[in-house]
């Protein structure tokens, strides 16, 4: 009797052992489930990025939320987030692959120091790209762009800056127009200048990508940028602003980009 009692005891004091073991396992099943279809999603559907810096303004700000669909261009390795697919066998080429248009902003893997850039493309295989006097000729004719005001912002050292604000269309076919920022027709830096470079003829399976801010982006212009970016290094295309967390404390004379929720690009 003493021996049963005993093990009904024993049996009694594991069970709440094995209740928490199931539920950590139950538990531990449900997040890896949420983890493996938010890598799938992310890798194949869409992601959210943010912007750091101020090479994309002014369609772009530092603070701003965007989405980034995946399905535009196809996918390759640099397609799985986090820098997993860095850990992959490095190939060529993409599933799927559906070129980029001139104009599309696109998210992509820096090809020197592997970080995720954002830029807009300017040129594509074949295209000869050069700026000459602070402004963009594109395969020999100077790029249509329409004088919109001047600006003033302080930017994110605390520095008031004045830009010349454009609209800019790369393409005749293009539908909209974006905006971009000129400092001046005729900036350097030491040896060399944004306003000055070039020619440059993208090669097969490259894009040619530059900021929208035009003498503030280390882009495919610059010595020290990523050059003409492989395609198989595509992230996707930047569709939409979600949301910015981004604030500016508006003051007379200053430009204070308004909140921005749900803006197409």
């Amino acid at each position: 009797m003493g021996n049963a009692l005993n093990k009904l005891g024993d049996g009694a004091a594991t069970t709440p052992k094995k209740k928490i073991w199931n539920e950590t396992l139950s538990t531990a099943r449900f997040l890896g489930g949420v983890a493996l279809l938010y890598l799938v999603f992310t890798s194949f559907v869409v992601v959210l990025f943010f912007v750091p810096s101020e090479s994309m303004q002014p369609g772009l700000q530092v603070g701003d939320r965007f989405v980034v669909s995946k399905w535009s261009y196809g996918w390759s390795r640099h397609s799985i987030p986090f820098g997993l697919g860095q850990a992959l066998p490095k190939t060529e080429g993409r599933l799927f692959f559906r070129s980029p248009k001139r104009g599309d902003v696109v998210v992509f893997i820096h090809p020197v120091n592997q970080k995720v850039m954002v830029k807009r493309v300017i040129g594509l295989p074949g295209d000869k790209v050069e700026t000459r006097g602070g402004r963009l000729y594109l395969n020999g004719e100077a790029v249509a762009r329409t004088f919109l005001g001047l600006v003033r912002y302080r930017d994110r050292f605390d520095q008031i800056q004045t830009a010349h604000r454009y609209s800019e269309k790369i393409d005749d076919d293009q539908r909209r127009s974006h905006r971009i920022y000129e400092f001046t027709d005729d900036f350097n830096f030491g040896s060399w200048s944004p306003d000055r470079a070039g020619p440059f003829i993208v090669a097969d399976g490259h894009m040619f990508v530059m900021g929208d801010n035009r003498d503030n982006s280390d882009d495919s212009r610059s010595p020290t940028g990523p050059g003409q970016v492989p395609m198989e290094n595509l992230i996707g295309k930047a569709e939409m602003v979600l949301f910015t967390l981004a604030k500016c404390a508006p003051v007379q004379g200053l430009d204070c980009p308004p909140s921005r929720l749900w803006r197409l690009m």
